[in-house]
């Protein structure tokens, strides 16, 4: 069996919870309270930020095959996923120049830029995010939501290029074949980071 198959195997049931939490119910049935969503959108803000710049550092040490992709995943994310929260941000009313980040958003970026100090580390901590958000989204989008900003978030998580992406990854993981049991532990706390992250609001 691939790693990446075994972080599937050991994500899917995590998922779960995130499925059951309280701010992805409320998206899935486009009734989340405003504000709730709108104190989200700013710590993924700044998430995303930090997100760019692990990209950036494991594309310093990519293999030469694998450093396009990584920084076409840096500028994809500074200019396609930025750009949505920056329109959803302005729907919202959501302070992007205000925000500061919370205990739950530093601890996950401090995780994922300090993860992003080994190459093979730092793509099966990265993974969960990538990897959750893709499955989340298909698995959202088989029920939409009828509110459009919450639909548009979905369908956004949902896009098979998203998940494409995310299977990218999943090879990169298994060609840099970074110790498993160093791999699933850190996928483990990425899986934690992000259902921790929901509680932001």
């Amino acid at each position: 069996m691939r790693l990446s198959d075994e972080l599937h195997d050991i994500g899917h049931p995590l998922l779960g919870f995130q499925l059951a939490h309280p701010t992805v119910t409320g998206i899935a049935r486009g009734d989340l309270p405003e504000p709730v969503f709108r104190s989200w959108l700013e710590q993924d803000y700044l998430f995303l930020l930090d997100y760019t710049r692990v990209f950036s550092r494991l594309a310093w040490q990519a293999p030469d095959q694998h450093l396009g992709e990584l920084v076409d995943l840096a500028h994809s994310t500074w200019h396609e996923e930025l750009d949505l929260h920056r329109s959803l941000s302005a729907e919202f009313g959501a302070d992007l120049e205000g925000a500061r980040k919370g205990p739950a958003c530093a601890a996950y970026t401090d995780f994922l830029l300090s993860s992003a100090a080994n190459y093979g580390e730092g793509l099966a901590a990265i993974y969960p995010c990538m990897w959750g958000y893709s499955t989340l989204g298909r698995i959202l989008a088989e029920s939409p939501p009828l509110e459009p900003r919450f639909r548009a978030w979905v369908d956004a998580y949902a896009d098979p290029g998203f998940a494409a992406l995310a299977a990218r990854i999943a090879e990169m993981i298994d060609e840099a074949a970074p110790d498993p049991e160093r791999a699933k532990l850190l996928f483990r706390e990425g899986m934690a980071h992000e259902l921790a992250f929901w509680d932001v609001a």
